[in-house]
């Protein structure tokens, strides 16, 4: 989907395929087949755009098989899709039966989460629309807190310059600005707006910049508006914004918050979970955790869990990516142009929220899309084809 903002620009929107499990190039042809074009035919919106998620196999494969470029292409003019941005955060299996600390591995000390990141500027760059020069990737920040130095903070800091040089080069060969852009996520080496300014502050901003996810943002209580002020003054490009909303508990439901929160304890991911102690941020790395004693819940807690972004019952942050959404885009200009939809968790949500079938996720994806639209367009944005 792409919006005219009233400067005149445009902004990209996608939803990410990372909610679909495919680890080739078979694979990933198959879910866009499967999910994707229904998705848009319930839209009824003349193209859609996908964030896709491709595992380092298929990134490889798209690399470097004669045809894999070609393959995929022709499958998304078929299916009327778009890329411009990639989710290049998971590096494969993203959908087993358990993810947890998984999905920070290979972080950014080990050369392997270069060499993947290099196969996905690539295929990026191959895979624009004609009539797009820029393209966007999102990556883990860095790595886990745990164990994590001085030692690794500088050999991340030189893997990124050395993609860096990859990003020139590819633009020199074929005209297409690919940009990479960490992502801060709550438990990483980077969780925070202030670390992640510094974090970025040895690196080239033409080439490395910010994935703000507004799950993320708000889990760690940090304002929407704060954030984009900080990152302004210290000259932080937005590359892109992931379009989430956080789990947290009702304001008037503190006493009994464990109860409420139980149902989204689960196996795969990682939840972490913040709660506001004074003016300090308390925090545990998963949400049994937080309900086993881990925090005083005494108040309301803020959990790393993507719900869809169309709900209102009190148990979203939907508030704060309201705030979001209105300072990335609802200004004289906007400060990213790529808007990824990411709400990976629908295979594990509690009970009826639970999207258990191929027709409730595209209808599930098709709602949370046009909650997305209606935002933009109250924003003064408009669809175009």
């Amino acid at each position: 989907m792409r919006f005219a903002h009233p400067d005149g620009s445009l902004v990209h929107v996608a939803y990410c395929t990372n909610v679909h499990a495919a680890e080739d190039l078979d694979g990933v042809i198959a879910q866009l087949e499967r999910f994707a074009a229904p998705v848009r035919e319930r839209l009824g919106t003349p193209r859609l755009g996908v964030g896709l998620w491709l595992a380092a196999p298929a990134a490889r494969l798209l690399r470097t098989a004669p045809d894999g470029v070609a393959r995929l292409r022709d499958a998304l003019d078929r299916l009327s899709l778009e890329v411009v941005t990639l989710n290049g955060f998971p590096y494969r299996a993203f959908q087993a039966e358990v993810v947890k600390l998984a999905v920070y591995l290979p972080d950014w000390t080990d050369a392997a989460r270069a060499d993947y990141t290099r196969d996905l500027a690539w295929g990026l760059a191959a895979l624009l629309p004609e009539d797009v020069t820029e393209g966007s990737i999102s990556t883990l920040p860095l790595g886990w807190r745990a164990d994590w130095g001085e030692a690794e903070a500088t050999a991340a800091t030189i893997a990124l310059r050395g993609v860096s040089e990859e990003l020139e080069r590819i633009r020199e060969e074929t005209g297409r600005t690919i940009r990479l852009a960490l992502e801060p996520e709550p438990g990483c080496a980077v969780e925070t707006i202030a670390q992640a300014i510094d974090a970025l502050a040895p690196l080239d901003s033409d080439w490395i910049g910010l994935c703000l996810d507004a799950c993320h943002l708000a889990v760690q209580f940090e304002s929407p508006l704060d954030a984009l002020d900080a990152l302004a003054g210290a000259g932080v490009p937005i590359v892109k914004a992931q379009i989430s909303a956080a789990l947290r508990t009702p304001n008037d439901e503190v006493a009994t918050q464990r109860e409420q929160l139980a149902p989204f304890v689960e196996p795969r991911f990682m939840h972490q979970t913040r709660e506001l102690v004074g003016a300090a941020v308390a925090g545990v790395d998963d949400l049994d955790q937080a309900i086993a004693g881990g925090l005083p819940g005494e108040s309301p807690w803020r959990v790393h869990f993507h719900v869809p972004v169309h709900l209102d019952d009190g148990r979203t942050t939907q508030a704060e990516l309201r705030e979001l959404l209105g300072g990335l885009v609802g200004g004289p200009a906007p400060l990213t142009r790529h808007l990824e939809l990411e709400t990976y968790t629908w295979d594990v949500l509690p009970g009826g929220m639970r999207a258990g079938y191929d027709a409730a996720l595209v209808d599930g994806l098709a709602r949370e899309l046009g909650w997305l639209a209606g935002a933009l367009t109250d924003l003064g944005l408009k669809e175009v084809a």
